[in-house]
């Protein structure tokens, strides 16, 4: 394991490799001009030849120098910038493109739009994760502004005030429970994350004196934004633009649910008694440091890191030997299409649970509390 200088990590030669997510676009504008087979390029660039490149190229090993500054970033950070415009044009060029298009069947445009889910989920959601861990004001409206355009604005609230805090305890939803099937998982966090974000806002206002209703509420702005990105999709392309623009948010919901499905799967904090838990550290999220895919995700499979220390911007994030956090098999475009079918996600990864027990847990006898969530929740 390698430490990248400063210079080499500024070099533009660098950061190209993580302006890969710029060739879904053009796949987008192919598919949706030629039809046909021709839909099928962006599910399959997405997963097939990540998984592919992450095969032939293998895992990337190196960390960056921690003492990287924000300047020398510039090249890294701007990808991130620039995708919310791109995006906004892309869906809505998309609606008003397809609702128009007579060489497009029913079915070929919700292809269309399943791919524009995809990049709206794998990218946009992806991205605003990024940005909506910064100070920068600005950068935090074009987080919430690419989770509009995917009807999830309350992603920001629990990701930030529940998961991060309340990460492999049972007051976590987005906490995949060891055996449970993405199936069962899926509906069970939609539900869950928006009592959670609710609940957490409601309490941080509480700690001012302030009641739910306060217009400090973020969900006002999240329901005023998401409310724009409803009718201009009306407004473009009538109630089949509508329902396009719903389709490719779900899609694109269910591929950030499916991230978090794998990130923590089965993975849980010491109760220490009382309410209280240990610390997070590394071992609290699986990492997998396969290079192509982390050049399309910008590093989110260092998701062990990105936990441990939740303030440093993607470059930056380091990865762990199997000794400091659990590794998984494959990257995230292969542990995602494995969780769709719950019995061969199991196969896979309850040894590794298992293994995961023994190294770091050998004291924990009985782990019925732990599987079943049913643990204090955490003070």
């Amino acid at each position: 394991m390698a430490t990248l200088t400063t210079t080499e990590v500024s070099k533009f030669s660098a950061a190209v490799p993580f302006w890969l997510s710029l060739l879904m676009i053009p796949l987008a504008l192919i598919g949706a001009t030629q039809g046909g087979w021709w839909l099928a390029l962006l599910p399959i660039y997405g997963w097939g030849m990540f998984s592919i490149l992450d095969a032939v190229i293998g895992l990337n090993l190196d960390n960056a120098d921690l003492d990287t500054t924000e300047d020398d970033l510039f090249w890294y950070r701007i990808i991130t910038m620039i995708w919310f415009p791109l995006q906004f044009i892309l869906i809505f060029g998309m609606i008003a493109y397809a609702t128009r298009a007579d060489h497009l069947s029913g079915g070929e445009k919700i292809a269309l739009f399943f791919g524009i889910g995809v990049i709206s989920g794998t990218v946009g959601i992806n991205y605003s994760h990024e940005l909506m861990h910064q100070k920068n004001k600005l950068e935090r409206w074009l987080g919430d502004l690419l989770l509009a355009t995917v009807m999830y604005s309350h992603f920001r609230s629990e990701h930030l005030l529940t998961h991060h805090r309340y990460v492999a305890t049972p007051k976590d939803p987005v906490t995949a429970r060891y055996n449970e099937g993405f199936h069962r998982f899926f509906p069970r966090v939609l539900r869950q994350s928006v009592i959670s974000a609710w609940d957490a806002e409601k309490a941080m206002l509480a700690r001012k004196d302030l009641p739910a209703t306060d217009f400090g509420n973020p969900f006002y702005r999240y329901a005023a934004l998401q409310g724009v990105m409803l009718v201009l999709a009306f407004l473009i392309g009538g109630w089949a633009g509508l329902g396009l623009f719903l389709f490719q948010a779900y899609v694109a919901i269910w591929q950030l649910e499916l991230v978090n499905y794998i990130e923590h799967y089965g993975l849980t904090r010491k109760h220490l008694g009382e309410g209280k838990y240990e610390h997070v550290q590394p071992r609290h999220s699986w990492n997998a440091a396969h290079k192509a895919s982390n050049w399309l995700l910008i590093n989110l499979q260092r998701h062990s890191d990105h936990h441990y220390k939740p303030d440093r911007r993607f470059p930056l994030l380091q990865n762990y030997t199997e000794e400091e956090a659990p590794q998984l098999p494959y990257g995230y475009p292969v542990m995602t299409l494995a969780a769709m079918v719950p019995p061969i996600y199991r196969r896979i990864m309850n040894p590794r649970v298992r293994k995961w027990r023994a190294m770091y847990y050998p004291e924990i006898t009985d782990w019925g509390p732990y599987k079943a969530a049913t643990n204090p929740m955490p003070r």
